[in-house]
């Protein structure tokens, strides 16, 4: 896959020493392996165990529980996955400036993707989950829902499998919006639609954008800061190449493990919230009576939540333009949110829907207390309600005032608390796929990061500057809810220090970089939208 006439730094300079990558996995380490992983999956059935015992529901079929167990691994695979294929965003540098030995590194870096994902807001998980079809969100315990998440997460695992084969930093952020996008269009055609009708096309811009800027964001903003690295720091030390088998100096050694530690810290914040969003859907869909709704709320946030309810009907009837809705809301609300054009009955329908929201909360006084048998059916609502102030909030044609936005989005905020929740177990379970998964199959990739990008050795400096521009980047996009391409800031941030210090890059590399990302977002799309039919004439 790469230019066999491109240079390699060790043809043009023989001092550093090659890297040695090939040190096999001892019986010990390969032991607490698979005794950790062991270990997680035992405590992700106990957890469910405790939840469903906990709410008061009776267990009277294993089938659920079997797709439950099914889909929860395939999930924490994909998760597994994304951790060995995107290693080399965190270990490459301190690799190859012989900061951290390599199974140091690797170690180090699982353990602060971990955290990071304990730490993690859980804001990129439902951005994600916002891109899917409707009508599958409502039915995710069907036929169709399974349908819809084996086939997102198994064409992500199979496309992440693939470039790593190849030792192609391909995002897996990129893979899983393509998987989502491909069963969203492929549900649509499937149902006699118009397949752009399948997908949050307004969200799926939105995220697009942050994962074309990306690649450019990591190129130029790596390359200006090695420029004023060059102007500011004038330590002859900082730019030089690793001598030999030796060291860097103390200083550069731990500039080059923090950014290590931030990047890794920064990646398991974002990219294992994608599989958290993934492993709700699942569990909601199997065991609604204990996680459709967030039951840990106290009783207080059910005067919050009239009085957000009460602020929020009266804005909305009063767009309503004194239409009255007779029977069910429901459909009018959800043609909304399938054709995103507001009708004569999208206000009233929405109004009734919310006061019957806030009366099925306050009839029973508490989110805990809400029965069994109706939480599926609350979330629901809560579900549409949300979603439909989301779109209202974007569309011009709503011409809701500043102040209607602010009293909306308050509801909204208080809907979402209910509905929008992560147990602490399913943050335990993905942070240790993702960490156990940084552990395995890196060499790859972090061959392709740390020889063939440059045609010269990686230099401490560069090093830097890439770790620190990928760190940032991950931390911004995090907060604003946005999936980012680790991968694609990390390893075009490289390229760009090599552009920047005059140092040249290998053209054959960059190539099928570019290649990867640019063949990936369709090639996921077909996956999973070949998938999906597939399951659906299975089941």
């Amino acid at each position: 896959m790469v230019d066999a006439t491109a240079p390699t730094y060790y043809q043009e300079n023989e001092t550093p020493e090659r890297v040695k990558l090939d040190e096999p996995m001892g019986i010990r380490t390969l032991f607490g392996l698979l005794t950790a992983i062991a270990l997680g999956l035992f405590f992700t059935a106990y957890s469910i165990f405790v939840d469903v015992s906990d709410a008061g529901a009776k267990i009277t079929s294993i089938l659920p529980f079997l797709l439950l167990g099914v889909a929860l691994f395939i999930a924490l695979a994909f998760e597994f996955v994304n951790g060995f294929h995107d290693t080399a965003n965190a270990v490459a540098t301190v690799i190859y400036t012989r900061s951290l030995q390599p199974q140091v590194a690797v170690v180090w870096s699982g353990f602060f993707n971990f955290l990071g994902v304990l730490t993690s807001t859980g804001a990129v998980a439902f951005g994600i989950v916002s891109l899917l079809p409707v009508e599958l969100i409502l039915q995710v315990g069907s036929e169709a829902g399974f349908a819809m998440v084996f086939a997102m997460l198994i064409a992500a695992i199979i496309w992440n499998l693939g470039t790593w084969w190849f030792g192609l930093p391909a995002s897996s952020s990129h893979t899983l919006i393509g998987s989502i996008i491909g069963v969203g269009v492929t549900n649509a055609l499937m149902r006699g639609r118009d397949g752009t009708a399948g997908v949050d096309w307004g969200k799926a811009t939105e995220i697009g954008y942050a994962l074309l800027l990306s690649p450019l964001v990591g190129f130029i903003c790596s390359a200006l800061l090695l420029l004023v690295m060059r102007a500011l720091i004038r330590n002859p030390a900082l730019y030089g190449e690793p001598k030999g088998n030796s060291k860097p100096p103390l200083w550069i050694r731990g500039l080059l493990v923090l950014t290590c530690t931030g990047v890794s810290f920064a990646h398991g914040s974002n990219d294992g919230q994608k599989g958290m969003g993934l492993i709700m859907l699942i569990l909601i869909g199997t065991v609604p009576t204990a996680y459709a709704l967030n039951r840990t709320l106290p009783a207080s946030h059910v005067e919050a939540f009239v009085q957000a309810s009460e602020a929020a009907s009266t804005v909305v009837e009063a767009k309503a333009s004194g239409h009255a809705i007779l029977g069910d809301p429901r459909p009018a609300v959800t043609a909304y949110l399938t054709q995103h054009e507001i009708s004569e009955g999208t206000f009233p329908s929405l109004a009734v829907l919310i006061r019957d929201i806030a009366h099925q909360v306050t009839s029973y006084g508490a989110i805990a207390k809400i029965p069994l048998q109706e939480a599926g059916n609350t979330r629901n609502d809560m579900y549409l309600a949300s979603e439909a102030l989301r779109f209202l909030a974007k569309d011009k044609a709503s011409e809701l005032s500043a102040e209607d936005l602010t009293i909306l989005g308050n509801y909204k905020k208080q809907l979402d608390s209910a509905t929008k929740f992560i147990p602490p177990w399913v943050k335990v379970s993905v942070a240790i796929a993702l960490g156990l998964g940084t552990m395995v199959g890196w060499k790859r990739i972090v061959v392709t990061v740390g020889e063939k990008i440059g045609k010269t050795h990686l230099t401490y400096g560069q090093g830097a500057a890439a770790e620190l521009v990928a760190m940032g980047t991950i931390f911004v996009a995090d907060t604003y809810g946005l999936p980012v391409s680790t991968t694609h800031v990390l390893s075009s941030g490289v390229a760009g220090t090599m552009a920047a210090n005059g140092s040249g890059v290998q053209l054959g590399t960059l190539r099928n970089i570019a290649l990867a990302w640019v063949l990936t977002l369709p090639c996921a799309m077909c996956l999973s939208g070949f998938l999906f039919w597939s399951f659906r004439q299975l089941f």
